[in-house]
């Protein structure tokens, strides 16, 4: 297991945000997430201009041994999405913490607060 990026929030459903300028979150999954998924051969990305809450699930990963859905950590509206995965997806197995899947503009920022911090994330993931 890598180190995780303290700079980062994270969701019990494995995936980071981060809080970029102007309530912008950008959004993957962790190291844990893909190495448990495995080899990544799809994704699935939400659609620009799409309106999300939190939690809800808007996006898809496939790899060799199964799918996983991926879910908003706010609410907003997806503003921006990586499409060089569809093309190169293991670019999430390569370097899970640089290759960025969505990004959301958020309606509240403060609603990151919600999510674990990576001390909190460790514990959980030790404990699965």
């Amino acid at each position: 297991m890598s180190d995780l990026p303290e700079n980062l929030k994270y969701a019990t459903t494995h995936e980071w945000a981060k809080l970029e300028n102007n309530n912008v979150v950008r959004v993957g999954i962790t190291d844990f997430a893909q190495e448990e998924l495995g080899d990544l051969v799809y994704v699935e990305l939400p659609e620009v201009g799409r309106k999300v809450k939190a939690q809800e699930q808007c996006a898809v990963v496939e790899s060799v041994k199964t799918a996983s859905d991926l879910y908003s950590p706010v609410s907003g509206e997806i503003v921006a999405v990586n499409d060089s995965l569809s093309d190169s997806p293991e670019q999430v197995n390569d370097a899970p913490f640089d290759a960025w899947i969505f990004c959301v503009q958020a309606d509240d920022a403060s609603a990151l607060n919600q999510l674990m911090d990576a001390n909190a994330y460790q514990k959980m993931i030790d404990a699965e």
